[in-house]
């Protein structure tokens, strides 16, 4: 069925349980997991009087991102070792979450995205949309989404 799954994070509380379920899919099934993770892209900001972020503190900012990126990748390679799942981790600076998912996974040639589906209530999820809604309406590939 599967072979190759991407399995988004954003290191919160759900995006966690979704990992661990999502293991345990891969493992079930037989596939890899690609552990993905999108960086915010930093740009440099202005501030009241003119002062813009040096350089060496946008890399500090940067290096810093990378870390957590790092951390959280983290987490699902452990899961993944535990369960003698393949896998490879995957950062990249998209435009849009949402979009890096789809990028990645596409990229890493995985046919299916495994997340988790963030609890908004309903009227903030029509204002503020989710990230899961929009990779459900833009991916081709097969998505489970976890509850």
């Amino acid at each position: 069925m599967f072979k190759n799954i991407l399995i988004p994070t954003d290191g919160s509380a759900l995006s966690k349980k979704a990992i661990k379920a999502g293991v345990e899919f891969a493992k079930a099934l037989g596939a890899k997991v690609t552990g993905y993770y999108a960086m915010e892209a930093l740009q440099p900001y202005v501030f009241g009087d003119g002062y813009v972020v040096d350089k060496a503190t946008m890399e500090q900012l940067d290096k810093r991102a990378k870390e957590v990126a790092d951390k959280y990748l983290g987490e699902i390679e452990k899961l993944a070792k535990a369960a003698g799942v393949p896998y490879e981790g995957v950062i990249t600076k998209p435009g849009a979450s949402y979009q890096g998912i789809i990028e990645a996974a596409k990229k890493k040639k995985c046919d299916a995205i495994f997340m988790a589906s963030h609890g908004r209530g309903e009227l903030a999820t029509l204002f503020l949309g989710s990230v899961t809604q929009k990779v459900l309406a833009h991916s081709k590939i097969p998505i489970v989404v976890y509850r």
